[in-house]
């Protein structure tokens, strides 16, 4: 018998706020032509008098109604977040606090950028594998609207706020390649390119969170490279072949890094799915929201083999392969 971790619910939470690039251009000196044509956002969410557990909470509540399910099924919560409420306690313990999970269920964050939803993937994955859970949930959830300086056109215009969650639950596979669920994945870090993205503050240095800073041509620049690669390592973990997949949802930065990895990755337009127009990036919860929209929407379907990648901070950068 072959454990695998099969994706069973998916849930999504947006504020009720919506910020468009013509709002922007009221704030700093900006325009909607210049922000769609560099990064191709036209609008995010933004959130107000609501915290990450909040959304987190949220998301996570509507992932477990799509499995069936309910708080008491869970045995485990992974919050993926660089923006928590609290410096302690953990994001995920105010999640399941908050919706009544069973006392002694773990729950914790991961702190990877906008890598973390794959990070909390492989976490999982390899709990549930391991057999020790049955059943977790996942969550990506942000409020970057707290960490970002307003009077920056070069990033203020980039980012929103919002949680995306799922539902993994132990099932039987034959481990090879046809099985459902989580077929493999991948994840690095290279902690010498900090300086290219990061904020300026943090509880030991300077006792506030600081905001985001970004050198984006070094960014992008490692994100083509690391996006694709990442893709490239979970297709061979899984013995995949690339014509074979139905989607790559990468993570939802900038248009022109995910356009230049399909071109990399050698994989058709129609077969990648964009929600950056609409969200903007939204660091750890931008995958999950986007898996999330597009199942809903009936656009991705069961038994689709899914290609995640993403890249963030740190730099951290992951892939996974599954199959729906």
């Amino acid at each position: 018998m072959f454990i695998r971790s099969e994706i069973v619910g998916f849930g999504r939470y947006l504020p009720n706020k919506v910020l468009t690039n013509d709002d922007l251009s009221h704030m700093v000196e900006t325009n909607d032509e210049w922000i769609r044509t560099r990064t191709g956002i036209c609008s995010r969410h933004i959130a107000e008098g609501e915290t990450t557990s909040i959304m987190a909470g949220k998301a996570v509540a509507s992932a477990l109604k799509n499995a069936g399910m309910s708080p008491q099924d869970v045995d485990l919560l992974i919050v993926a977040s660089v923006t928590p409420d609290l410096t302690t306690p953990s994001t995920a313990t105010l999640v399941a606090g908050s919706l009544g999970f069973r006392a002694g269920v773990p729950a914790f964050d991961i702190s990877a950028a906008c890598s973390g939803f794959v990070y909390a993937l492989t976490m999982a994955d390899n709990m549930i594998r391991l057999g020790q859970v049955k059943t977790a949930v996942i969550v990506g959830a942000e409020c970057l609207s707290k960490i970002v300086d307003w009077t920056d056109r070069n990033t203020c215009v980039l980012f929103g706020d919002g949680a995306g969650a799922a539902v993994l639950r132990a099932a039987e596979g034959k481990g090879d390649s046809t099985d459902t669920g989580v077929l493999s994945t991948c994840i690095f870090s290279d902690g010498s390119k900090t300086e290219f993205l990061k904020t300026t503050g943090g509880v030991s240095s300077t006792q506030n969170p600081g905001v985001v800073l970004m050198n984006g041509k070094e960014v992008f620049k490692h994100a083509v490279v690391s996006l694709a690669e990442a893709a490239e390592t979970a297709l061979e973990r899984a013995d995949i072949k690339k014509e074979q997949i139905d989607w790559l949802i990468p993570h939802q930065a900038n248009v022109r890094i995910i356009d230049s990895v399909r071109e990399r990755l050698n994989i058709a337009p129609e077969k990648v799915i964009i929600s950056l127009d609409h969200h903007g990036n939204t660091s750890a919860a931008s995958i999950p929201l986007a898996l999330s929209e597009n199942i809903e929407s009936g656009r991705v379907k069961k038994g689709d083999l899914l290609v995640l990648t993403a890249m963030g901070a740190g730099f951290t950068w992951g892939g996974a392969v599954i199959r729906l």
